[in-house]
């Protein structure tokens, strides 16, 4: 490849001089993506292993959603929901359809469709389940990522997310992950959620044990607790199913997703679950002025067809299988575990052998852009459209750096 030359450089040093230093970003900048790969100013091309952290199961640019979102550039951008749009009714109902609901809310990022989960459980467990004024409390996994907002960090177990953030909102019960009789243990009377991502993303790509959420499901349903998914990063194919918990054939009372939902394009998010939950809200309660814009309704709508039509959830757990088999058979005595499901992997280098983030360096030096998580994993989560010979083409660097 050739070496870094003056543009990035520039780039980089505007970056790190204007902005705040709330990311430690690879020495790359990125120009110009089509399908799995990317390029540099200089011409150099990536492939990408990252997929904005799930956003990307399209690939950049599918050229069916970037014509989707041109085609209604040219009609209209944004209405409020003080108005309707001719796309928000059609969109909602893809959604509860593919997620066999009642009832959805859009909103824009993965962590505003968490907060609208928790306000949804909340006004549920007051006018539902009947518990007393400001006692309702959520149950949560230790490791969990569910976004960044204050809320949201204060139920955090990672002591870099809270520090300096607090005082933090009350009402939220951290308990192990994978763990089914602290689950039992800490419900009370005042239990009315139980929220949990499928596998854990951030925390290194944490996969429970075979049957963790069914039964799981089941605990909740028997105390009148409503299971909450959060699908952000494991939804729309990421995992080989649309929706990772299908892999467990459960029914959660809501879904949290994004990410992937706007296309690869535009942030779209949005809380899908039956009328005994969403149909709580009243106009006023809750809102977004970007929530369901006509472009970002233009972007999920496409995304979805592409999704189904062009198979890319069959595509993720094929690849999937493929790719985690192959990185399994590659002989190295630096890696603790090859872990995932569908095209969710990650790949633990032993503490011995030193952190991720050196193994991320020599990759991006043979064109693969792929990024530590927890220290020690490397996550490789490839666009969906990824083809078995572009899989082959960054195994075969992938060994390089690891063996």
């Amino acid at each position: 490849m050739t070496t870094v030359q003056g543009k990035t450089n520039r780039l980089i040093e505007l970056a790190e001089t204007w902005s705040a230093h709330n990311y430690h970003p690879l020495p790359v900048v990125l120009t110009r993506g089509e399908g799995v790969w990317v390029y540099d100013p200089e011409g150099n091309r990536y492939m990408d292993m990252l997929s904005a952290y799930s956003a990307l199961n399209h690939g950049h640019r599918h050229p069916r959603i970037v014509q989707a979102l041109k085609d209604q550039a040219d009609r209209i951008t944004l209405t409020s929901r003080a108005f309707h749009n001719e796309l928000f009714g059609p969109l909602c109902e893809k959604l509860c359809r593919l997620a066999g609901k009642d009832m959805t809310l859009l909103m824009n990022s993965g962590a505003e469709a968490v907060e609208t989960a928790i306000k949804t459980a909340r006004k549920w467990g007051y006018r539902v389940k009947q518990v007393p004024k400001d006692r309702a409390e959520i149950i949560v996994c230790e490791n969990n990522f569910h976004g960044r907002t204050t809320t949201i960090v204060g139920f955090s177990s990672e002591q870099q997310y809270r520090e300096d953030f607090g005082p933090f909102t009350p009402g939220f019960r951290l308990i192990p992950y994978d763990d089914l009789e602290a689950l039992e243990r800490a419900i009370t009377p005042e239990t009315i959620g139980f929220l949990v991502e499928p596998i854990q993303g951030e925390a290194g790509i944490l996969m429970p044990r075979d049957g963790y959420l069914k039964k799981a499901a089941e605990i909740c349903r028997r105390n009148r607790v409503l299971l909450i998914a959060d699908e952000i990063q494991t939804g729309f194919g990421r995992t080989g199913r649309m929706f990772c918990y299908q892999h467990e054939g459960i029914d959660p009372d809501l879904v949290v997703v994004g990410k992937a939902l706007g296309g690869g394009l535009l942030p779209v998010s949005a809380v899908i679950g039956r009328r005994d939950t969403l149909g709580l809200f009243h106009p006023g309660d809750h809102g977004s002025t970007f929530g369901g814009n006509p472009l970002a309704c233009a972007a999920g709508m496409a995304a979805l067809d592409v999704l189904v039509e062009e198979k890319l959830v069959e595509r993720s757990a094929d690849m999937g299988d493929y790719f985690m088999k192959r990185l399994r058979d590659i002989r190295t005595g630096k890696v603790k575990e090859v872990r995932g499901r569908g095209l969710l992997i990650g790949v633990e280098i032993k503490v011995e052998h030193g952190k991720a983030r050196p193994y991320c360096e020599k990759l991006m030096e043979l064109g693969i852009l792929a990024k530590e998580t927890h220290d020690q994993v490397i996550r490789f989560a490839p666009p969906l459209v990824i083809t078995r010979e572009e899989v082959d083409w960054a195994l075969e660097r992938i060994a390089r750096v690891v063996a």
